[in-house]
């Protein structure tokens, strides 16, 4: 069970890469520029890792650039998203948020794949509603912002799992590695050029401090892209939503930094928050079998 091993190590590094993220979110970078620097020092190690070590692949095909743009477009947006919800919430509520992917997941592959979910995932998806609602809640009410950011920047992330499976398996009959390494290497340089063209149109000046800054984003984008080719053997190794449920044990990596790092204390109503969406994608997998 090989990808289970490599999706609990994707997880801890993910952990590790929002944590940076985090903070350079809150030392003069745009929440586009940290977005950005996980993409702009990644790819040339995504590449650089493709061409030493990846085997001979298939011509990639016009469905597998269709899967590749989609997901990583997806991905930045979902990303970016991320990145603004910690200015709304602290890091371990603004993680939890994004857990509502799996729930998204589920029914994104009955709609697009026709795949149906049985009673016990159902059970995990109202499950994991009530756990967002709780997690919206502010002394004056709901937080509409936070649930709008939270809610769409999972179902983005859980879209671009379920392209990057399908680029993967697009690229067969070459290795699992190989698959995986050669997917990341296009999307990286895709979103690479993508942001690099919003940050020029959209927040001039941007580049210049994050390329300034690279002592601090370099980080970012070492630990982004290995967090990535993780994800991505993984998926192309096993079914995204397996792959995505296990890796919600980030959960509990990321209420370890929240508490150790970043000095932050839940409130009891967060922590059953939390619980109700963990116990949901527990029980959206478990129906899934």
């Amino acid at each position: 069970m090989l990808w289970i091993w490599i999706t609990l190590g994707a997880a801890a590094v993910q952990t590790l890469r929002f944590m940076l993220q985090k903070k350079l979110s809150s030392s003069g970078l745009s929440v586009g520029g940290a977005t950005f620097s996980r993409f702009l020092f990644g790819a040339p190690i995504a590449a650089a890792v493709a061409l030493v070590f990846a085997g001979p692949v298939p011509m990639p095909s016009a469905r597998f650039w269709a899967f590749a743009l989609l997901g990583g477009a997806a991905q930045v947006a979902g990303t970016f998203l991320t990145v603004s919800l910690f200015k709304l919430r602290n890091f371990a509520v603004g993680i939890a948020f994004t857990k509502t992917e799996t729930v998204q997941v589920a029914l994104m592959l009955l709609l697009i794949l026709g795949e149906t979910v049985s009673g016990l995932g159902w059970l995990g998806i109202a499950v994991g509603l009530a756990g967002v609602l709780a997690l919206s809640r502010t002394p004056s009410g709901f937080s509409a912002r936070a649930t709008v950011y939270g809610v769409a920047a999972g179902g983005l992330l859980g879209l671009s799992s379920i392209c990057y499976r399908g680029a993967t398996l697009d690229l067969m009959p070459a290795g699992y590695f190989t698959r995986a390494i050669v997917t990341l290497a296009c999307v990286t340089a895709a979103q690479t050029v993508g942001m690099a063209l919003y940050l020029r149109l959209r927040e001039p000046g941007e580049l210049g401090r994050v390329l300034h800054s690279w002592r601090r984003t370099v980080w970012v984008g070492v630990t982004g892209i290995a967090g990535s080719a993780g994800w991505f053997t993984a998926f192309a190794l096993q079914n995204a939503a397996y792959v995505r449920a296990l890796g919600q044990v980030e959960m509990v990596f990321t209420l370890l930094v929240s508490a150790l790092v970043f000095h932050e204390r839940l409130s009891r109503r967060e922590g059953i928050g939390i619980a109700l969406v963990v116990l949901a994608l527990v029980l959206v997998v478990l129906g899934g079998r």
